[in-house]
């Protein structure tokens, strides 16, 4: 039940979506559903909707939480999911915990982070990705494009060192083939795979619902294991960030601060009639 009043703002949206239709034009209600269901937005718009969710996400994540939550004393680290480390995630390997969520899923969404200096060597951008990298680096523009390989649309996002949290990790890094990052510098590039070239509104918030989902089950994750901490101090769990002390946002907490930062713009492109 829990789960369901968790994510009933996606029901929002195709709910605000129906009355939209219904409201604007004179559609009949017998109709609106089946609109629903026809192709409306691109692959494109649909991969640059839930990167605009990831950019906050993984922002309010890298600061709020990693950034604020060193200053604490909190530790992360790349094997915080090992039994004798008592740490959370560092912000790429929370990406990977949405990715893996989502694989897991019935959405055909692929979501990876690469890079040309990656800290794990097998993220290493190659062939056409790299040749984009390249372009996405001077101009932090992202780059679409239709694999023929795997037959998947991709598009490809610029990932910045936003945070201190993320330069200070990549460049002490033992395994970091560079060591002189700094804020603003394009870090690597976050990148999305669909297989069809458009999406209905029902297909469009499934894979929203997919991204929320994912967050959901990792932050989550990350809760237990700080639940389970035998050798450290755990911080209180509940309303508080760390920014106030040792506290952390329940999962709930931190997820409507992510809706309530990314709602706006992306029910503004949901109600766009074409």
């Amino acid at each position: 039940m829990k789960n369901k009043k968790q994510f009933s703002f996606i029901s929002v949206f195709a709910l605000a979506i129906n009355v939209f239709l219904t409201s604007c034009g004179g559609v009949p209600e017998e109709k609106s559903s089946a609109l629903i269901d026809e192709p409306v937005f691109s692959v494109d718009e649909v991969l640059e909707m839930v990167a605009k969710e990831n950019d906050v996400t993984r922002t309010l994540y890298t600061s709020a939480i990693v950034g604020q939550g060193k200053l604490q004393g909190m530790k992360f680290d790349e094997d915080w999911r090992k039994d004798d480390v008592e740490a959370g995630p560092l912000p790429a390997l929370f990406l990977r915990g949405i990715a893996t969520s989502i694989q897991k899923g019935p959405v055909p969404l692929g979501l990876y982070l690469g890079s040309d200096f990656p800290v794990n060597a097998a993220n290493k951008f190659v062939g056409k990705q790299a040749e984009l990298f390249e372009k996405i680096k001077l101009s932090q523009k992202p780059e679409f494009f239709y694999e023929e390989d795997t037959k998947l649309h991709t598009a490809m996002f610029a990932d910045l060192a936003s945070a201190a949290a993320c330069v200070t990790c990549h460049n002490d890094h033992k395994q970091s083939p560079k060591t002189d990052w700094k804020l603003g510098d394009v870090m690597g590039a976050t990148t999305w795979q669909y297989p069809k070239d458009s999406l209905s509104y029902k297909e469009t918030v499934a894979i929203l619902d997919s991204y929320a989902k994912g967050t959901l089950d990792t932050y989550k994750e990350y809760l237990s294991e700080v639940e389970a901490f035998i050798n450290s101090e755990k911080p209180e769990i509940g309303n508080k960030w760390p920014q106030e002390g040792k506290y952390l946002p329940s999962a709930e907490v931190f997820l409507d601060s992510v809706r309530k930062l990314t709602a706006y713009e992306t029910m503004k492109k949901l109600v766009v009639v074409k």
